[in-house]
C-alpha cells in the first residue's frame, strides 16, 4: 500500500513574500477606513443638504475659539505640567509638597468642577487679593506698583481667559505625572555622570537629563493635547463661543438638534483623527531613529 501524502486539514494561506495573506488582511486597519467612510458620507450630507451646509457655516464661526483656546492652554498646561513634575522630584520638602498638594486636589476634583470653581471662585479670589495687595502698598507710599495691582478689575477678564485658565490648570496636574514619569525613565547614572563633570543640578537637568525626558513623552503629551482639543467643549458651560456653545445656540435657535449635533460631532472628530494620525506619525518617527 502507497503512502499517501497528508493533505492540511486547516485553511490554505496564501503566501505572498513570507507574510500570509490571512496575517495582512488581520493587520490591515479597517477602522481607519470605516473611519474614513462615515467622514465622507457625512461631509457629503453637510456639503449637499441645505440644513446641513446651514448648521456648518454656522458652527464655523467657533472653530477659531477652540482651536486658540487649545493652544492657548495647553502651552500653559506643559509651564506648569514641567514645574509640578520637576517639584514632585524635587529633594525640597516645600516645592515637593506643594506639588503634590497641586495635582492631588486637581486629580481629585471632577474638571467640569474645576472649571467652574477656577473661572467663577478662583479667578475672583486673586483679583481681589491683588487689588488689595495694591491698596496695601499704596498706603506704604509705593503708589506706583500699589496702582498697577488696584488696576485689576474682575469685570474685565473675559470668560476665554477664565476659560483658559481652568484649562491650563486641570491639564498642568496631569502632564505633571507625565513630566515625572519620563524624567525618572533616564537612568540616574546619567545624572551622576553629568555632576562629575562639574554639571550643577539645573544644568544636568536642562542639558542631560530633559531633552532625553521630553522625548520619551512625547508620544503621551501628543496624546494628552488630543484630549485636551475634546475637553475644551467644556468650556462652553461659561458661554465661551467655541463650537459646542454655537452649535447649542443654533440647536435652541432653529430646533434643528440633528443638524447642529452632528456636524459639531463631525467637526471634533476630524479634529481628533488628524491629530491622532500626527502623533502616530511622530512614534514612528522616533521608533524609525531609534
Amino acid at each position: 500500500m502507497t503512502d499517501q501524502p497528508l493533505m492540511p486539514s486547516g485553511p490554505i494561506e496564501i503566501k505572498d513574500n513570507g507574510i500570509t495573506f490571512s496575517k495582512r488582511l488581520n493587520e490591515f486597519p479597517w477602522w481607519f477606513v470605516a473611519l474614513i467612510l462615515i467622514a465622507v458620507w457625512a461631509f457629503f450630507i453637510i456639503f449637499t443638504n441645505p440644513n446641513y451646509n446651514e448648521a456648518f457655516n454656522f458652527i464655523k464661526a467657533g472653530l477659531r475659539i477652540t482651536i486658540q483656546t487649545s493652544l492657548t492652554s495647553y502651552g500653559f498646561a506643559l509651564i506648569l505640567g514641567l514645574i509640578a513634575g520637576l517639584g514632585r522630584l524635587s529633594k525640597n520638602i516645600l516645592f515637593n509638597n506643594l506639588s503634590r498638594l497641586y495635582i492631588e486636589i486637581v486629580r481629585g476634583i471632577p474638571m467640569l468642577v474645576l472649571i467652574f470653581f477656577i473661572a467663577l471662585v478662583g479667578v475672583p479670589t486673586v483679583v481681589e487679593g491683588l487689588n488689595n495687595l495694591g491698596t496695601l502698598l499704596t498706603e506704604r507710599g509705593l503708589t506706583t506698583a500699589g496702582g498697577l495691582f488696584s488696576a485689576f478689575n474682575n469685570q474685565n477678564i473675559s470668560m476665554n481667559a477664565r476659560a483658559i485658565v481652568a484649562l491650563a490648570v486641570t491639564y498642568g496636574a496631569y502632564l505633571a505625572e507625565i513630566f515625572r514619569a519620563g524624567i525618572q525613565s533616564i537612568e540616574p547614572g546619567q545624572m551622576e555622570a553629568a555632576r562629575s563633570l562639574g554639571m550643577s543640578y539645573g544644568q544636568a537637568m536642562r542639558h542631560i537629563i530633559l531633552p532625553q525626558a521630553i522625548r520619551n513623552v512625547l508620544p503621551a503629551l501628543g496624546n494628552d493635547f488630543v484630549a485636551m482639543v475634546k475637553d475644551s467643549s467644556l468650556v462652553s458651560v461659561l458661554a465661551v463661543r467655541d463650537i459646542t456653545q454655537v452649535s447649542r445656540l443654533y440647536a435652541g435657535s432653529t430646533f434643528r438638534f440633528r443638524e447642529a449635533y452632528v456636524t459639531l460631532s463631525v467637526l471634533y472628530l476630524t479634529m481628533t483623527v488628524v491629530l491622532s494620525l500626527a502623533v502616530q506619525a511622530v512614534e514612528r518617527r522616533m521608533r524609525a531613529d531609534d
